[in-house]
């Protein structure tokens, strides 16, 4: 099952794709999707649904990020072995743990909007993991039944701000559009094995990232079973579980976006995003 939201900005509504590709819209079930919706049952509730009988939309509109928003956007850092090889980084004992704004979301076509005095915007494609049942201290053997469902994330990250401006990582990864997200949410039952999906990034049609979920330093369980040791997940988090290699700071010479670049990028049965680099503007 494919969620989607879409519609103009302010103005979405909760959706979801048919076998034939068409949005079908889910208003009738629920005000929307997020976390409120996710844990009063959404999914098992669309699930035992007749799609067919729902109405469809028309024409082609705006796909808008698959969830109105998060408690949580949590991502994993160097969690393939090369990406940490070639971010000239030790490979880690244990995830390394960081934290995108909730305010960075956006969706998997808009633009990326420059930041104020940006200097290394960089790329990065990821397998993002929604919770769908509260987690806490849970085993790995029972990780993967807290997941509502799973998308695409371009962890998008300011080389310099992450890197050169001291502290932590965060301020490099939560600025405004930072949180592509989308285009769907796929629930757990479209992806029997979260560990053998194929990942790909382009950059002005070139690729530069392409990869499996297989290389993963820590499969998606054990991402999930470890961070409920340190804090409570609950329903419409998003978990960033890392980027494979090819990101424009571990390349030689570096190469980081700039205005008027489109970066492309997909996983394997979670549909693909677009995104043009924007100059910064006060609204957007």
């Amino acid at each position: 099952m494919k969620l989607i939201r879409y519609g103009a900005p302010g103005k979405e509504r909760p959706g979801i794709v048919d076998g034939g590709g068409s949005i079908r819209d889910l208003s009738s079930i629920a005000r929307d999707i997020g976390p409120e919706e996710l844990a009063a049952g959404l999914v098992p509730r669309v699930q035992a649904l007749d799609v067919e009988r729902l109405p469809t939309v028309s024409g082609s509109p705006r796909i808008a990020a698959p969830l109105k928003r998060t408690g949580k956007f949590l991502a994993i850092g160097l969690n393939y072995r090369d990406h940490a090889t070639e971010s000239k980084m030790a490979v880690p004992s244990e995830p390394v743990l960081f934290m995108k704004a909730a305010s960075c979301l956006n969706g998997p076509n808009d633009p990326i909007i420059m930041p104020k005095g940006a200097e290394k915007l960089d790329w990065e494609v990821e397998l993002g993991v929604v919770i769908g049942k509260r987690a806490r201290y849970i085993p790995r053997a029972d990780a993967l039944g807290h997941i509502a469902g799973y998308l695409i994330v371009n962890d998008v990250s300011e080389r310099a701000f992450q890197l050169e401006r001291g502290g932590q990582w965060d301020k490099g990864k939560g600025c405004d559009t930072f949180g592509p997200i989308g285009p769907w949410l796929v629930t757990t039952d479209k992806v029997p094995d979260p560990q053998r999906l194929r990942l790909w990034l382009a950059v002005n049609g070139v690729t530069k990232q392409s990869a499996s979920t297989a290389d993963m330093i820590f499969p998606v369980a054990e991402i999930v079973s470890y961070l409920s040791q340190f804090m409570t997940l609950e329903p419409g988090d998003i978990i960033a579980t890392g980027t494979p290699p090819g990101v424009g700071l571990g390349r030689k010479p570096p190469e980081f976006l700039k205005v008027g670049d489109v970066v492309t990028l997909g996983v394997e049965g979670l549909g693909e995003q677009r995104q043009e680099i924007a100059p910064f503007r006060d609204s957007l």
